[in-house]
């Protein structure tokens, strides 16, 4: 039996293009799933894979549709699309050219997104207060990421490029698939438990929603809220926003400028360090030529110039205020002795013995009583007689002395 002609790969890709390409149902196609792997190209296309529980299929829309879509597509979305089944001869794949398309609510994974998204936002996990600060120069930096693929080499060559001296530790972990995100709070732990490094990076490349899922799992989410140590999120592309990004004490849009957050660039460090330094000399020129206008000042006063002045003029201060103290006191002492005499010539008039010595005397019992009247003598009393020159006993004889 003779065998039939082979066909070339390019003609059973024609032929296959033809059969979908005359098919009416294929090209006005109504169906519903989730967006995964979606890309907003630059040329305006949009690039994405729609999926349901057991398949998937691509999908194109080109910019001349897209202008009519009221919303952004993003990965997780459920939509309903419009379009044609066509193939692309060149790969021999098919796929959709979708010409219209509206929202169908939310994927499943989205919407545990979504729910984790505000359960975490409403317990505080994303408040800024718990934000803690990276430092400007970390001694040592930790990544979290693959050993292998993009992300780690972007990373070093960028901090290295930045910074040469920099000290980068990696902990190898998975970043996709299942048992990603307990590799990711092991590691965070890790460090942790370690203290050996100033500031962790946590980082993969871009991808769908289900290849960055693990950084949407609560249990990475409060790894990175518990740690002592600052946490940057670098997770995907710059549109791709995870739950780790809110939780993250930073977020990079990328893994590379992650690298550029975490260390700064050394010409611009070497830049502000003699920018300083010309600061703090100018600042000590300053403050040295201060203070020798101020001593120049201070010395040039009449206290320093003529140091002894000041004693001399409290010396007479002193002497002036003695001297008005010694006439206080011969002032009062003249007034006092004035005052003195008058109350001695007024006693000295009032005294007995100035009337004794003008022929009188004075009369006492034996005891020293004056007597005043003769009813005070008796018949053999013993009296003293005091006269102007002495004083004489004597005794009443009857009724005379």
């Amino acid at each position: 039996m003779k065998r039939p002609t082979p066909m070339t790969v390019g003609e059973l890709n024609h032929y296959i293009k033809d059969v979908i390409d005359n098919d009416l149902m294929l090209n006005n196609v109504y169906i519903k799933g989730e967006i995964s792997n979606f890309k907003n190209h630059y040329s305006g296309h949009l690039y994405f894979t729609l999926k349901d529980e057991n398949s998937l299929i691509k999908c194109v829309m080109f910019k001349s549709y897209t202008g009519n879509l009221d919303f952004v597509p993003e990965d997780g979305m459920s939509v309903v699309v419009l379009g044609s089944v066509a193939v692309f001869e060149r790969d021999g794949v098919y796929q959709i050219y979708v010409r219209g398309m509206e929202v169908d609510g939310l994927g499943a994974l989205y919407t545990a997104y979504e729910k984790l998204k505000e359960k975490l936002q409403n317990e505080g996990l994303f408040d800024e207060k718990y934000k803690k600060k990276i430092p400007m120069l970390p001694s040592s930096i930790g990544v979290i990421t693959s050993k292998t693929g993009a992300v780690i080499r972007d990373i070093i060559n960028v901090t290295t490029r930045r910074f040469p001296n920099v000290n980068l530790k990696l902990y190898p972990a998975a970043v996709q698939g299942k048992g990603a995100a307990e590799t990711i709070v092991k590691a965070i732990q890790y460090f942790n438990e370690a203290k050996n490094v100033d500031v962790i990076i946590v980082a993969r490349g871009g991808g769908s929603l289900e290849d960055l899922w693990p950084f949407n799992e609560e249990i990475t989410a409060r790894a990175i809220f518990e740690s002592k140590i600052p946490v940057i999120s670098a997770v995907g592309h710059e549109t791709d926003f995870t739950i780790a990004d809110f939780v993250a004490d930073l977020r990079a849009p990328t893994p590379s400028a992650a690298g550029e957050l975490a260390v700064p660039q050394i010409d611009e460090v070497k830049w502000k360090l003699q920018m300083l330094q010309r600061k703090l000399a100018l600042f000590l020129r300053k403050k040295v030529s201060d203070q020798r206008n101020r001593y120049m000042v201070l010395m040039n006063r009449r206290v320093f110039r003529e140091p002894l002045d000041r004693i001399r003029q409290r010396e007479l201060l002193l002497d002036n205020k003695i001297k008005q103290m010694q006439n206080k006191i011969q002032l009062y002492l003249k007034d006092v002795k004035g005052k003195f005499a008058t109350q001695v010539a007024i006693l000295d008039q009032l005294s007995p013995l100035k009337i004794l010595s003008r022929g009188y005397g004075i009369i006492e019992n034996k005891d020293g009583k004056i007597l005043r009247t003769v009813h005070e003598l008796h018949e053999d009393d013993c009296i003293n007689i005091v006269l102007q020159d002495g004083k004489k006993e004597a005794k009443i004889i009857g009724g005379k002395i």
